[in-house]
């Protein structure tokens, strides 16, 4: 089939890249030349696994093309994905005028019959919306429908997610569009795509074929939200469990098992950890919840789930100065700033939050990140340094700082980083290390919901108590 994707952010790309790789013809569409111009030239601006291959194999092949203009798009597909952002507004409602204007552009260029599927993120009763918009920009009438199609992706997996998903949502009051949504998705449900020899690889215990939801439109704008918030609701829960571990000596590890085996719960989104972060849980969550206060309902549920998410972040400060005492003048090596492992994504992520909150108090910060150093310097900018290894932001660091859960991190060899750090103080907010190979490298250890290792008095490295007095860049020559 021939699709169009208007919007190349992290949803569109994803999208039109995987739809191509079913084997449709897609053009991906996006007002910004520059953007359009790189991803022409290979340049693939967020880092995804799997991506930049599947964009160049498909381009190669003549599947997938990049294009400023909606007209051309539109005139030459039969299905157009509306993937273009939603943020937040003030009010927490997502401001959508930016979908609002891609359906009066599409409006302008429909002839004959086309279907325009939601792939952004909206509110119940959006797609009655578009349709009104169209209408009242020249589309004909009965020439459109709307279908919505949301997307289930994770950071860092999306690829993966889009091509091995645990479900497909197409709403639709339409049957005509729906049996499209079934074509275009034909690859995937029927099974056929992973019979491929080229298939991407997916995740172990996939069934070979996707499963398909069809519901009203109505139900598929409701499924994303509230998936979202119940997905954040989890990570919340979850750390609420975890500050009590804390209190009382047990062990999140064990408690967090003992729920997650149970069939009905599941172990995924069980982790604990300084809370949740990214472009989707916090905005869905708040539109989530202006959407109930329209309707006169209060989700006073969400909002507890935000304040804990909040907290989190300022229980691991405490942490920090519980291990440091004093946060003036410290050098704290801190590991990662993408919200999460995976992605170079650093939209509203707790690893800056944190790192902002420990410069208040006067800390000095050196950081690294695989992926998401140039992203963050448009926050941070030269208030902190970027070290090229987790080894070189170690170097003289009064203690280290676990923030994002990269695998990378995980694999550090313990000696080489106690080796490097000035004190043997490790706070781990993402709980990537076993409490025991800590306490067997010779570590003060502090994790999200289990006992701290205490190495001790005597078994710090030579250097005596902290100092805050050793300037900044003294470090590296004392160690």
């Amino acid at each position: 089939m021939n699709l169009a994707v208007i919007g190349s952010g992290y949803v569109g790309l994803v999208a039109g890249a995987c739809l191509a790789e079913l084997g449709h013809i897609v053009t991906l569409v996006d007002n910004d030349t520059t953007k359009i111009n790189a991803l022409t030239g290979g340049d693939v601006p967020i880092h995804e696994r799997f991506l930049p291959e599947l964009i160049a194999r498909n381009t190669s092949a003549g599947r997938l093309s990049f294009s400023g203009s909606i007209a051309d798009a539109v005139q030459n597909s039969s299905v157009i994905f509306i993937a273009v952002g939603t943020p937040p507004m003030d009010s927490g409602a997502p401001d959508l005028s930016y979908v609002e204007a891609v359906a009066a552009a599409v409006a302008a260029h429909v002839g004959d019959y086309k279907i325009v599927v939601e792939k952004s993120t909206v509110p119940v009763l959006t797609h009655q919306q578009i349709h009104k918009v169209m209408m009242l920009n020249g589309a004909p009438l009965d020439s459109v429908d709307i279908v919505s199609n949301p997307e289930f992706l994770r950071e860092g997996t999306a690829v993966s997610d889009f091509l091995y998903p645990d479900r497909i949502v197409v709403g639709s009051d339409s049957q005509r569009a729906a049996a499209a949504l079934r074509e275009v998705y034909e690859p995937l449900t029927s099974g056929s795509y992973y019979r491929r020899t080229d298939a991407l690889p997916g995740p172990l215990g996939f069934p070979g074929s996707a499963r398909l939801l069809i519901t009203s439109a109505k139900g598929a704008e409701l499924i994303k939200h509230a998936s979202n918030s119940f997905l954040a609701m989890k990570i919340s829960f979850i750390n609420a469990v975890a500050n009590i571990c804390e209190v009382v000596g047990a062990d999140i590890d064990e408690v967090g098992q003992g729920i997650g085996t149970d069939s009905r719960i599941g172990v995924r989104f069980l982790r604990p950890g300084v809370g949740y972060g990214g472009s989707c849980f916090g905005k869905d969550l708040l539109a989530f919840r202006q959407v109930a206060h329209e309707c006169g309902l209060e989700l006073g549920l969400l909002d507890e789930v935000i304040k804990v998410n909040e907290e989190q972040k300022c229980r691991f400060v405490r942490k920090v100065r519980t291990a440091l005492w004093t946060l003036r003048g410290k050098r704290i090596a801190a590991l990662g700033l993408a919200f999460k492992g995976g992605t170079d994504d650093i939209r509203e992520s707790p690893a800056i939050a944190i790192i902002q909150a420990l410069q208040q108090e006067g800390a000095q910060i050196a950081v690294h990140d695989p992926a998401a150093m140039d992203g963050a310097k448009a926050i941070l900018g030269s208030s902190v340094v970027y070290a090229s290894s987790a080894y070189e932001a170690c170097r003289g660091a009064h203690a280290l700082l676990v923030l994002t859960d990269w695998q990378e991190f995980a694999e550090l060899d313990l000696v080489e980083i106690r080796s490097a750090l000035r004190h043997p103080i490790v706070i781990d907010g993402r709980n990537i290390f076993r409490c025991e190979d800590m306490r067997a490298a010779g570590f003060h250890y502090y994790s999200v919901g289990r006992p701290t290792v205490d190495i001790g008095k005597g078994q710090h490295k030579p250097g005596g108590a902290l100092d805050a007095s050793v300037p900044f860049k003294a470090y590296a020559k004392r160690q």
